[in-house]
């Protein structure tokens, strides 16, 4: 039986014991209200643990999670601050992984806190902005903390049932918003030969971001755009409102984009609400490597800190600074470069720190997020250079081409010794 607390009066303390693992509801899903609980009087529990895949709500710091260890599959969004700080626990994962690994007990889980909508006629809420990881956090959790938020939109797809919620604090504020990022002249040319190689009745997987954004806006001109993503931003909007975004051609859920998480703005909450175009859906279903090899024409596009000259892809860490996460980019690079008529789109400028380091390097300066066996086309505002299907030797000459020419000549050199040797 649900046990339904105000705000006001909820108390951790009688729901929560000492050394419990507690998983979030993430990025604009994030349980703020439940958040705020936690750092208040996890301190008064002790031992506690927790997990978020992504925050953008500001609210963890150094100091605040001081209560409890916090531990994420990446430095994303808010998070970044608190890897500077060495105050987050940095589990490499995919995230079409974190679901089974919550299910398994390996990302300990015996309290979910979630947010959802109202419930339906049925007494069904919607996981509302986010899907990807609640339903196994629930399924997993000996208790369910739900915050009912009435200003988190009903959207169609998963849905928890309210005899699965334990205790149920109703509130009424706005959900984290992420605002469209700012666009710049490289975000532009990049989109531009992004755009390329997104034809007529293509399917489209994207994050959020001034490229994904600047991508999407020439899109305005294509018939029967398709969406099969992890996660979307008000850019989605854009398309559905020009008309182009049908999902008509897609071999699976015609008519439909499936999504796993919604980051953006009321905008784009406001358009999702009971809109029969939209599913949410769990990582099980968007990163399924049987689901998307049903889709054709499929397109994805993911993004990268540094590429080396073979084509191996860190988008994790940048020397000693984590400032990335795995998120599902193996999984989608993997079935956009198998889809026929589709590609695997690697995106990213080929410069940092003001055009004084070349993204495009000789050696990674940190992890391998992303094999070379997988790569596809790697874009810079300077051009595609395509790789599957190439030798060490071509693909190294190819990305020079793509480089910053102020960095191509030591690149070269760089280029010329793989040439050499063979790889």
């Amino acid at each position: 039986m649900t046990i339904r607390v105000a705000a006001a009066d909820l108390d951790l303390g009688g729901f929560l014991r000492a050394g419990d693992r507690v998983v979030f509801g993430q990025a604009c899903g994030e349980p703020t209200t439940l958040v705020e609980a936690l750092i208040a009087q996890g301190a008064g529990i002790g031992g506690l643990g927790a997990f978020i895949a992504t925050s953008f709500s500001g609210l963890f710091t150094p100091e605040t999670a001081s209560a409890f260890r916090l531990s994420s599959m990446g430095a994303i969004g808010a998070l970044r601050a608190m890897t500077r700080e060495q105050a987050l626990d940095v589990i490499p994962v995919h995230v079409s992984q974190v679901g089974p690994l919550i299910a398994t007990g390996v990302i300990g889980c015996e309290v979910a806190m979630i947010q959802v909508s109202p419930a339906d006629a049925q007494g069904n809420h919607s996981c509302g902005l986010i899907s990807d990881y609640v339903r196994a956090a629930v399924n997993r959790a000996r208790v369910v903390i739900a915050e009912v938020n009435e200003q988190v939109p009903y959207v169609p797809g998963e849905t928890i049932p309210a005899s699965a919620i334990d205790v149920a604090v109703t509130v009424s504020r706005a959900p984290v918003e992420v605002a469209p990022a700012k666009i710049g002249e490289t975000d532009e040319a990049i989109a531009r030969h992004c755009a390329a190689y997104i034809g007529d009745g293509s399917v489209i997987q994207t994050g959020v971001g001034a490229v994904p954004d600047a991508i999407l806006r020439l899109l305005h001109d294509r018939k029967d755009l398709g969406v099969h993503s992890g996660m979307l931003g008000d850019g989605l909007v854009d398309l559905a409102e020009a008309g182009v975004l049908t999902n008509a051609r897609k071999e699976i859920d015609a008519g439909i984009s499936i999504n796993g998480a919604l980051i953006g703005t009321r905008r784009l909450y406001d358009w999702a609400a009971n809109n029969p175009a939209i599913r949410m859906t769990p990582t099980s279903y968007t990163h399924d490597a049987a689901v998307l090899g049903r889709l054709s024409r499929l397109v994805t596009i993911n993004s990268a800190l540094e590429v080396d000259l073979t084509g191996q892809v860190n988008a994790e860490q940048s020397g000693a600074a984590y400032l990335g996460g795995t998120g599902g980019q193996v999984d989608f690079v993997r079935a956009g470069a198998r889809s026929p008529g589709g590609a695997s789109l690697m995106v990213l400028a080929s410069t940092a720190k003001g055009g004084t380091i070349s993204k495009i390097v000789p050696a990674l300066s940190g992890p391998v997020t992303t094999a070379r066996s997988e790569v596809d086309v790697v874009v810079t505002e300077y051009g595609a250079a395509e790789l599957k299907g190439r030798s060490l030797a071509e693909r190294a000459r190819r990305l020079v081409a793509v480089a910053h020419p102020d960095f191509r000549a030591e690149l070269d050199r760089a280029a010329h010794a793989i040439a050499k040797r063979g790889f």
